[in-house]
């Protein structure tokens, strides 16, 4: 069997849900990666790529083509959606430590061509660094928060903004955090009304989240012109 024969790329997704496919590169070797390049350039397709370590990025024929980020350990191989517009989502993350997974968010959603505001090192353990932003961080309607260790600060945030709020634990923490497990229940026990959570570190799923609600809220808004 060739490298070929191990996978399909789902090029019609976007047409069904509104996203393209990514790919998740943990896992693939470079020899797979490159044939999923090669297939993209044979079709004029760009491909977002999630989880690519700069080792295995070093090892692939068209490293030197794409838009690469080692601290969200993203690319982008092609042309990339334009960003247009406001700035619809606040990407807010509790400490330096969690920025990993708030750039994944950021770049997921530049991909998809919308623009977005990072609030970096707002935490509860300085809480005064989070409500000197609060204006700022309420005037997006949507809300990406990333925090570990007790992921209190979407709890927090979730009580102060009107927006939809998404959670992304993080694995960041001492001990009994257990990689993130700690702040995955903190957030799915969280006591403010509303919030959605996603997986440990899936700055990606948040921001494809944030996508669904900006492209619902667009179709509603088209339907009302009518």
């Amino acid at each position: 069997m060739s490298v070929a024969e191990e996978f399909t790329l789902d090029f019609a997704r976007s047409e069904r849900i509104g996203l393209e496919e990514a790919i998740f590169c943990a896992g693939k070797s470079p020899e797979q990666i490159d044939a999923i390049l090669e297939a993209a350039r044979v079709r004029g397709a760009s491909l977002l790529l999630t989880r690519l370590d700069p080792e295995k990025r070093d090892r692939l024929r068209d490293a030197a083509r794409l838009d690469y980020c080692p601290v969200s350990r993203t690319a982008v191989f092609g042309e990339a959606p334009r960003v247009t517009g406001p700035a619809r989502v606040a990407v807010v993350a509790a400490g330096t430590s969690d920025v990993p997974v708030a750039r994944e968010a950021l770049r997921v959603l530049a991909y998809g061509g919308r623009a977005a505001s990072l609030f970096a090192d707002v935490g509860v353990a300085g809480l005064w660094r989070l409500t000197t932003r609060l204006e700022d961080i309420r005037a997006h309607p949507v809300v990406i928060v990333a925090a570990g260790m007790d992921a209190a600060l979407p709890s927090v945030v979730g009580g102060l903004v009107a927006g939809a709020v998404i959670a992304v634990p993080t694995s960041v923490g001492y001990g009994v955090a257990a990689g993130g497990r700690a702040a995955l229940e903190a957030v799915l026990a969280s006591c403010a009304p509303g919030i959605t959570v996603v997986n440990i570190d899936n700055g990606y799923g948040a921001a494809c989240a944030a996508l669904r609600l900006l492209h619902a809220a667009g179709r509603l808004a088209e339907e009302r012109e009518r």
